[in-house]
C-alpha cells in the first residue's frame, strides 16, 4: 500500500516519520510545492515549545499540546537538536487582568501543566527583572526549539526508513478511480491513500482531490520586531501577556530564541498573499478569494475594532513599540530593529468564526488536515499519531 502525503511543512513530515515507524511495510510519498521542508509557518515561527497553558480543557489542542511538547523534546535529545525548556513568565498588567489570569492557571492546571507557580510583582522580577506586572504565571514547561533543525532531522530518518520525499511538486490536482493520481508540476503519482498537510493552502488542496469543505484559509500576517543586542537584556527568556478573551489572537510578547536573539510580536495583520511576509507582497487570487469569501466580512464585523488597531500597528513602529512598553515599561523605540514575520493559515468557518482547535476532514481514501494553528509545530508528532490513528481502519492490510 501506497500513502501519498501533501505538504512538506513539520507537520506532513511528522506524519511521514510516524507512518513509517507505525507500518514500516508502508511505501510513504511526500510531495512539497518548495525546494526544501518547512518553508512557510514552520521555518517563520519564532521556535517556542508549547506545554498547553492557554487552550481549552478537553480540547483536541490541549491534549496534543501537553503530549506534542513531551514527545518533541524527546526527539531533540534522541537527534541533537537545540531546545531549552526556560520557562514562561505571564504578565498581567491592569487589575482587570487578575480574574482572567487566575482562569488562565486553573486551565493550565487541568491541562495537566507541573510547576505552575501564581507570581507577585516582587516574584516576576526575580524571573524577568525588567518586566512589569502587578500578577503573573510562571510556566516552567514552556521553551524554545530550533524547528528549522528538527525538520532537517525528520528528513533524514524519512529517508533512512525507506520515505520518498520530492521537492518542488506543487499538487495540481488529484483524481480518486479506486486508487489516487495526484497530478504536480514535475510528474504524476500514484498512491492508495492521501493525507493533506498542506497548510496555508490546504482548503485548495482539499477541493482539488474533492474535500467539498466550506472553511477557507484567510492569511493573517505576523511582525516581529528584534532587540538590538546590547538590550536584549531586557528579557531573560518568554514574556507573555494576559490574553483577552474579546479578541481571538494573542497579543504581542517576548521570545528568547534558541540562535540567540530576542524576538518581539508578533502583531496580526490580514495579508493579501498566503505567503505575503511583507507588506508590499499580493496576489490577486488570494486577495479576491478573502474579500468575495462572507465568512471573512462576518470575522470583520465582528472584530472591528481589533482589525483596524492591528492595521495601524502593522504601520507604525510607534503603536507597536507602545503594546510592548506595557510588558517591558523601559522598552524605547531605539531599542527595536526590524524583524522577520511569518503567515498563519488559519481556518475561517463560513460563520466567520476563527476555527481554535485541529480541524481533521475524512473523504474516501483521504483525510484532510483542514486547521493546524499553533501549537502545531510543537505538536507535531502527537497529530501526527492522532492522523494515524484515524486513518488506521483505511492502513490495515
Amino acid at each position: 500500500m501506497k500513502v501519498a502525503i501533501i505538504g512538506g511543512g513539520i507537520v506532513g513530515l511528522a506524519t511521514a516519520h510516524q507512518l513509517l515507524e507505525r507500518y514500516p511495510s508502508l511505501k510513504v510519498l511526500l510531495l512539497e510545492k518548495e525546494s526544501g521542508p518547512g518553508r512557510h509557518q514552520t521555518g517563520h515561527n519564532s521556535g517556542v515549545l508549547h506545554c498547553g497553558l492557554y487552550y481549552k480543557p478537553g480540547s483536541t489542542k490541549a491534549r496534543l499540546a501537553v503530549e506534542g511538547i513531551r514527545r518533541m523534546t524527546a526527539f531533540c535529545e534522541q537527534h541533537g537538536v537545540p531546545y531549552e525548556l526556560c520557562g514562561k513568565t505571564v504578565v498581567a498588567t491592569e487589575p482587570e487582568e487578575i480574574p482572567r489570569l487566575h482562569a488562565l492557571l486553573e486551565r493550565g492546571k487541568a491541562n495537566g501543566l507541573e510547576g505552575l507557580e501564581l507570581l507577585g510583582p516582587e516574584q516576576i522580577r526575580e524571573y524577568e527583572p525588567h518586566a512589569a506586572g502587578i500578577a503573573g504565571i510562571r510556566v516552567p514547561q514552556e521553551g524554545i526549539v530550533d524547528y528549522g533543525a528538527v525538520c532537517a532531522e525528520m528528513v533524514k530518518e524519512i529517508g533512512a526508513r525507506g520515505g520518498e520525499i520530492r521537492f518542488s511538486s506543487e499538487v495540481m490536482r488529484a483524481k480518486r478511480h479506486g486508487s489516487w493520481t495526484i497530478y504536480t508540476k514535475i510528474g504524476d503519482y500514484e498512491a492508495d491513500f492521501l493525507i493533506n498537510c498542506a497548510g496555508l493552502h490546504s482548503d485548495r488542496v482539499g477541493r482539488r482531490a474533492g474535500s467539498n469543505d466550506a472553511a477557507k484559509i484567510v492569511p493573517f500576517r505576523g511582525e516581529y520586531y528584534k532587540l538590538r543586542p546590547e538590550r536584549q537584556h531586557l528579557v531573560k527568556n518568554l514574556i507573555y501577556p494576559v490574553p483577552d478573551p474579546k479578541f481571538p489572537f494573542l497579543g504581542v510578547h517576548f521570545t528568547r530564541l534558541i540562535r540567540g536573539g530576542v524576538e518581539c510580536g508578533p502583531n496580526a495583520v490580514l495579508a493579501f498573499a498566503r505567503e505575503g511576509y511583507r507588506h508590499t507582497d499580493f496576489s490577486l487570487r488570494d486577495t479576491l478569494e478573502t474579500l468575495t469569501y462572507p465568512g471573512f466580512w462576518r470575522f470583520f464585523m465582528r472584530y472591528p475594532r481589533m482589525c483596524w488597531d492591528e492595521f495601524k500597528r502593522s504601520y507604525s513602529k510607534k503603536l507597536f513599540c507602545r503594546s510592548l512598553q506595557r510588558l517591558v515599561p523601559e522598552l524605547t523605540l531605539d531599542d527595536l530593529e526590524q524583524g522577520g514575520s511569518g503567515v498563519r493559515a488559519q481556518a475561517l468557518s463560513p460563520e466567520g468564526e476563527l476555527m481554535q482547535d485541529f480541524y481533521f476532514v475524512h473523504r474516501e481514501g483521504a483525510l484532510h488536515v483542514l486547521n493546524a494553528p499553533s501549537p502545531a509545530a510543537t505538536a507535531s508528532l502527537s497529530i501526527a499519531d492522532e492522523i494515524l490513528d484515524q486513518v488506521k481502519d483505511a492502513l490495515a492490510p
